[in-house]
């Protein structure tokens, strides 16, 4: 090798030497001022704090403003949803939908025509929303509960007045006792009959996987499409007008589809949201039972324990003293019939004497003769009068 190629070739490695270092030198710039400014990020953190305060992570507060974010809405009013702090308003139509699949071909292509007319008749933005609920009989059950304990009371009437006709037998005809019997056989079966249908409501109320689909349509109302700067409750005003408007005009359109519809209240809209925003509590827990509970309320406040026992210890009082005083009303009419016709007895006790005596002496007349028998019932007619 010759002394130019040895003077290059040193000449090159000082160059790749001299740029190592350099990139080195870079490198190490770089992380020293990363340090400093974590350094003083943390010290502007927590120079306002305490010594022992400094290490301690400062909790996330919850209050009123983050959560009616988190739920999109402030506030239901006049049959409304009203969010962004009065920038919009909302109306929900409910519409009970068709059974299109056992329709007929012309009754399809009627629906189809239907519905066509429905979307050419829009000049707003609609959108359609479908809810998918647990059928919950709860309600149910308790109306039916309330019209079989009138059913009963009923029954127990009608066997009550039969049968005190039974046992004033002699003051009733066989035909108004007949009546009075198919009254009582009717009344008996239409709440052996109620009984049945509250079991079996009760049974089918057990099963969880009976759905039920809700259809709604809901239209929005936003005051800047008509550049409106009056206040607050002209604008809630104009809004439900508008709204209303509007609802009762897609009403209109889908009955002509064969579909009904109707405008949600204020708690039937605050049903929708509740189950949209509870889906699993309200499969058990309905809006209705927790209006009752009080859960709307700031704060809710429980009974006594000593005042509920009472409150029970006197409802069964109240429903067995029912029972007593029906069993006791009975058995005090029959004791009263017995009375009446053990009176009714003692009084005709010389009659019935007389009568007696006298078929006496008809059996015994071929021995004592038929002269002697009639002078003998002369004899106790005479002494009986």
């Amino acid at each position: 090798m010759s002394d130019n190629q040895i003077s290059s070739f040193l000449t090159i490695s000082l160059i790749l030497l001299v740029c190592v270092f350099f990139v080195l030198l870079v490198i190490l710039v770089v992380l020293m001022l990363k340090e400093k400014s974590s350094q003083k990020r943390s010290y502007t953190g927590n120079k306002d704090l305490p010594d022992e305060d400094k290490k301690v992570k400062k909790d996330v507060e919850y209050n009123k403003n983050s959560i009616f974010d988190f739920m999109e809405f402030d506030k239901v009013e006049d049959n409304m949803i009203i969010r962004k702090k009065g920038k919009q308003f909302i109306m929900v139509i409910e519409c009970q939908g068709v059974n299109y699949d056992l329709m007929s071909g012309l009754e399809k292509n009627s629906v189809e025509q239907g519905f066509l007319q429905f979307l050419n008749t829009l000049r707003y933005p609609i959108q359609l929303y479908i809810q998918t609920r647990t059928v919950n009989l709860g309600s149910s059950i308790n109306r039916y509960r309330e019209k079989l304990k009138v059913i009963r009371d009923e029954y127990l009437k009608k066997q009550m007045e039969y049968n005190s006709m039974v046992n004033l037998n002699d003051e009733y005809s066989a035909k108004e006792i007949n009546n009075a019997r198919y009254e009582l056989i009717k009344a008996q079966n239409l709440y052996e009959y109620g009984l049945d249908i509250v079991n079996n409501t009760e049974k089918m109320n057990l099963n969880k996987n009976i759905l039920k689909k809700h259809y709604y349509v809901i239209i929005s109302y936003i005051p800047e499409e008509n550049n409106n700067t009056v206040y607050d409750e002209e604008v809630k005003n104009m809004a439900f007008s508008d709204l209303y408007t509007r609802a009762q005009a897609l009403i209109s359109s889908l009955s002509v589809c064969d579909v009904s519809g109707k405008v949600l209240d204020s708690e039937e809209l605050a049903e929708l949201l509740y189950i949209a925003y509870n889906r699993d509590e309200s499969e058990t827990y309905q809006l209705d039972n927790a209006l009752k509970a009080g859960v709307d309320e700031l704060y809710s406040t429980a009974k006594n324990v000593l005042d509920k026992r009472m409150e029970e210890i006197n409802a069964e009082i109240q429903a067995k003293a029912n029972i007593e005083a029906n069993d006791a009303a009975v058995e005090a009419m029959m004791n009263q019939d017995k009375l009446r016709r053990a009176k009714q007895k003692e009084e005709r006790m010389n009659q019935l004497i007389e009568e007696v005596a006298k078929d006496l002496l008809d059996e015994n007349e071929e021995i004592l003769g038929e002269d002697v028998v009639k002078e003998a019932k002369k004899i106790v007619s005479k002494k009986a009068k």
